[in-house]
C-alpha cells in the first residue's frame, strides 16, 4: 500500500534544519561585522576618551577628588581591558546596520515583495533609534552620577577607577540604545503580521516583569534610581507600540472592508 505523499510546504516555510542553517549564516555575518567595527573602535579609542569622560566631568566638582575628572587605573591590565570594552561597544554601533538587517531577515523569512520594502526603513530607523538612545543616555548619565555619588553625603569623595566608570557608562549607553529599539522592533513585527495589538496587551504584565528584570541585569549598579531610568522608558515605549499596533490594524481592517 502506497504511503500518502507529504503535503507540499507553504511558500517561505522552512524545516528546522534550514532554520538552524539560516541562523548560523546570519550570526556569522553579524559577528564578522562586529569584529570589523571593534577593530575600528580600538583604533579610534584615544579620540573617544575625552567625550567618554565628559559626563563625569559634568558632575559638581565637590563630588570629585580635588575637582579633578581624571580616572584611576588600579591594575596594570585595566587600561587595556577598558579599551577593549569600549571598542566592543563602538563595534556594536558601527556594525548596527548589518546586525539589524540580519535580524530582520531571520525573523521574517519568505517576505512578500510588499514586506521587503520594510527592510531598508527598518535598518535605517534601527540605527537611528540606537543612536538616539545613546544620546539620551549621555544626557542622563551626569544626573545619575550626581544622584549616586551624592547619596553618601559630602564627606565621601568618589575615587572612580577607569573600569568602574566606563563599565557604568557603556552599560547605560547599550541599555538605552536597546530600549529605544523596542518600539521599532514591536511595530515592525506587527506590520508583517507576526504580532497583534491584542497579544501585546495580554502580554503586558509579563513584559513589565521582563523589562524590570532585564533592566536589573544590565544595570551595573544595584540602586533603584538607575534601574528606573532604564525600565521607565521601556514601559512607555511598550505602551506606545500597543497604540501604534492598534492604529495599523484598524487601517488594515478599513482597507479590507473597502
Amino acid at each position: 500500500m502506497e504511503e500518502p505523499a507529504a503535503a507540499p510546504r507553504a511558500a517561505g516555510e522552512m524545516t528546522l534544519v534550514e532554520h538552524l542553517r539560516e541562523l548560523r549564516t546570519r550570526l556569522f555575518r553579524a559577528v564578522i561585522a562586529l569584529a570589523i567595527g571593534t577593530v575600528i573602535g580600538y583604533v579610534i579609542f584615544p579620540y573617544l576618551l575625552e567625550p567618554l569622560i565628559a559626563p563625569y566631568c559634568a558632575v559638581p566638582s565637590g563630588m570629585r577628588p580635588e575637582g579633578s575628572c581624571s580616572l584611576v587605573a588600579l591594575r596594570p591590565m585595566e587600561p587595556f581591558s577598558v579599551r577593549i570594552r569600549t571598542a566592543l561597544v563602538v563595534g556594536l554601533f558601527v556594525a548596527g546596520p548589518v546586525i539589524f538587517y540580519q535580524l530582520w531577515r531571520f525573523i521574517t523569512p519568505g517576505l512578500t515583495r510588499r514586506e521587503r520594502r520594510f527592510a531598508l526603513p527598518f535598518v535605517v530607523l534601527s540605527q537611528l533609534m540606537f543612536g538616539v538612545g545613546i544620546g539620551f543616555a549621555y544626557l542622563v548619565i551626569p544626573r545619575a552620577l550626581d544622584v549616586l555619588l551624592g547619596m553618601g553625603g559630602p564627606q565621601i569623595e568618589a575615587f572612580l577607577s577607569a573600569t568602574e566608570y566606563l563599565t557604568f557608562f557603556l552599560a547605560m549607553c547599550v541599555a538605552f540604545g536597546l530600549v529605544f529599539e523596542l518600539p521599532l522592533v514591536l511595530i515592525s513585527l506587527v506590520m508583517v503580521g507576526v504580532l497583534r495589538a491584542e497579544g501585546l496587551r495580554k502580554a503586558r504584565p509579563y513584559a513589565v516583569v521582563a523589562m524590570v528584570t532585564g533592566s536589573a541585569i544590565v544595570t551595573p549598579t544595584t540602586d533603584a534610581v538607575t534601574l528606573l531610568f532604564i525600565a521607565g522608558p521601556a514601559w512607555l515605549f511598550y505602551e506606545l507600540s500597543i497604540g501604534v499596533a492598534w492604529f495599523v490594524e484598524r487601517r488594515r481592517r478599513k482597507r479590507g472592508g473597502a
